[in-house]
């Protein structure tokens, strides 16, 4: 049964609850808490962005689920939510690269595309017969050497981060970038520490079948998504990382113990 507080403020995108809450806003934000986690991280040689792929089935492709992609040469999104949702806003972002690219001879600003997209979303919460997009998403990139981190909102709204997540792992992704991210990471930690987080952010197994990488490195500020192996060989550093300090930590124990 619905709230009586709710009642009817839920039911158009336009009408605000007494308190000043818009319902389908939040709700929007809850399909985003449900999808799959995204992160990024940013550091002085460039960014990265890694996916967790989630499959509900071992019978489908992991090669067909789409999460990271490339807005521009310089330019990346990871995304969570709505799968549909995000790829409509990937396409406008892609538009919005290339008009930019058209009209002034010069590739975007990581900041300028963000917040186009953002004033999309924004008009998406404030227009009849329209509801907001159901998805998020992490946009990195390195434009004239200086690398940028955000991450959009259904609302519209727009945060700038050193390190970032979305999706259903958010909470345990931020609480470790909270402990382990540092201001002079280089791109080979960064990656570790994503894959740290993704890690520690979901149920399952990290493999390279369910988990994709891609970095943009400050020296050239190009997009590019790691091959398989590459994401193997980080991922097996990451976890024999991880069980050499459980091994120290139950030593410690056994000689607190005795």
């Amino acid at each position: 049964m619905q709230p009586l507080q709710n009642a009817g403020y839920d039911r158009a995108i336009t009408v605000f609850s007494p308190d000043g809450r818009l319902f389908q806003v939040e709700y929007a934000r809850e399909a985003v808490k449900r999808g799959t986690t995204s992160i990024g991280v940013k550091c002085p040689d460039g960014i990265v962005l890694a996916v967790d792929k989630r499959t509900t089935s071992s019978l489908v492709e992991s090669s067909s689920i789409e999460k990271l992609f490339k807005i521009d040469e310089h330019i990346g999104a990871a995304t969570s939510g709505l799968v549909a949702d995000a790829r409509a806003l990937v396409e406008r972002a892609r538009v919005e690269a290339q008009i930019n690219k058209i009209t002034y001879t010069e590739p975007i600003r990581v900041d300028s595309l963000a917040k186009k997209l953002c004033d999309m979303l924004q008009l998406y919460t404030q227009n009849g017969g329209v509801r907001p997009f159901g998805s998020a998403l992490i946009i990195g990139g390195v434009y004239n050497g200086v690398c940028k981190l955000f991450e959009t909102d259904p609302s519209g709204a727009l945060i700038e981060y050193k390190a970032t997540a979305i999706g259903s792992g958010r909470s345990a992704a931020m609480d470790i970038f909270e402990e382990q991210y540092k201001e002079d990471l280089s791109i080979d930690e960064a990656i570790e520490l994503a894959l740290t987080a993704i890690n520690d952010a979901t149920e399952h197994d990290t493999t390279s079948d369910n988990v994709e990488i891609a970095v943009i490195k400050k020296e050239d500020g190009k997009y590019v998504k790691l091959s398989k192996d590459e994401v193997t060989s980080y991922i097996e550093s990451v976890l024999a990382e991880e069980e050499t300090e459980e091994d120290v930590e139950s030593e410690d124990l056994e000689e607190s113990e005795e």
